[in-house]
């Protein structure tokens, strides 16, 4: 947590039904909510499994491995280091657990499933290129994909509602969960930006696999 919010945060900051939450619209899994309060414009966001895992054991239950295996807490390291390579990505704001339904703010004894959540600020006047392919710069994404893969990091669902646009037409990466810190290899590089080129098919069809066409020029040989 940013040294200006110590002794500031509580478990409200987390809470989904805070006063004056709005869900976000686009992508994710319904778990993210635009929220306000002394941390400024942030978004919260709730781990939320998806598929048969979800169906099995509980859409927001994961397996407790140890405070240092908290999902919350690991992004929030990817987010740090990022950042310090001056990579554009969200500040992160705070991170909690919670075990067998009770708020956790350090070790003590629980159940066996986590709940958890993370808190970014908000990036002011952003779109995701999925809702703007036709004034998205293809240059500007490559770039930004480039300089998050040289500084080490490996994205777990690089899709084009995680690629946001500012007012300043400015790119940013989001949604760092089950991201790998360490080096990138070039094939891992590859199935990043292939997963990149599903998802613009998948939302803007012919149109999406055109404007992947151009993305793929700019990216190196």
């Amino acid at each position: 947590m940013p040294a200006r919010f110590a002794g500031q945060a509580g478990p409200d900051w987390f809470d989904a039904a805070r006063s004056g939450a709005v869900p976000v619209g686009e992508g994710g899994r319904q778990a993210a909510w635009f929220v306000d309060g002394v941390h400024g414009p942030a978004v919260l966001r709730h781990y939320r499994r998806g598929g048969l895992r979800a169906r099995l054991g509980g859409r927001e239950s994961y397996l407790w491995l140890g405070e240092s295996r908290v999902r919350a807490y690991a992004e929030v390291k990817v987010l740090d280091h990022l950042r310090r390579a001056g990579l554009r990505v969200p500040e992160p704001l705070g991170a909690a657990y919670w075990r067998a339904g009770i708020a956790a703010t350090g070790p003590h004894p629980g159940g066996i499933l986590y709940r958890n959540a993370i808190l970014v600020a908000r990036i002011q006047g952003a779109q995701a290129l999925a809702g703007r392919l036709d004034r998205a710069d293809p240059a500007a994404v490559a770039r930004a994909i480039d300089a998050m893969h040289a500084a080490g990091v490996w994205h777990a669902d690089l899709n084009a509602y995680n690629i946001l646009f500012d007012a300043d037409e400015r790119v940013w990466i989001i949604d760092f969960d089950r991201a790998r810190l360490g080096v990138v290899s070039p094939e891992q590089a590859k199935k990043n930006r292939l997963r990149l080129r599903r998802s613009l098919v998948k939302v803007a069809g012919a149109r999406g696999a055109q404007w992947w066409d151009a993305l793929s020029r700019c990216f190196p040989p």
